[in-house]
């Protein structure tokens, strides 16, 4: 979990912000992390060994958007919450979106498209003044 969720996004972004960084002479650009709604909830009983390395991107975000605003790099996140996906499955809870529906406000899991819709956003130019922000998508707060 930590080599995967947090070392890989503490190894990418940096050298994606070397290449993008004005002070550089990189042309500016736009990060987005995905950490997980987990990251604050904690998600116990489940998924707590997942949901530290998130937090742990979650602050990485906040700290790079610090340092990289003045050299035209944006740094944000999105937090997806429950997604239909295999992930699921593939962790041994092929009932957990069923299991797991009923907690959400919105009632509903999210699909794929939600979350990226969101990710597009925030690389795309009218976003242009945000950044150290984390969106959640995750049908709650």
């Amino acid at each position: 979990m930590l080599e995967v969720n947090l070392i890989g996004a503490l190894l990418c972004a940096p050298r994606a912000a070397r290449l993008m960084s004005t002070a550089r002479g990189g042309p500016g650009g736009a990060i987005v992390n995905v950490p997980s709604a987990a990251a604050t909830l904690g998600s116990p009983h489940e998924y707590v060994h997942y949901a530290a390395p998130k937090a742990g991107v979650e602050a990485m975000t906040v700290g790079l958007a610090k340092e990289l605003a003045d050299q035209g790099v944006r740094v944000n996140a999105v937090a997806p919450g429950v997604v239909r996906t295999g992930i699921h499955a593939a962790a041994g809870g092929p009932d957990r979106l069923q299991r797991v529906v009923a907690r959400i406000p919105m009632r509903r899991v999210a699909e794929p498209i939600d979350v990226v819709s969101a990710i597009a956003w925030l690389l795309g130019p009218e976003a242009g003044y945000v950044t150290g922000a984390t969106i959640r998508v995750a049908g709650s707060f």
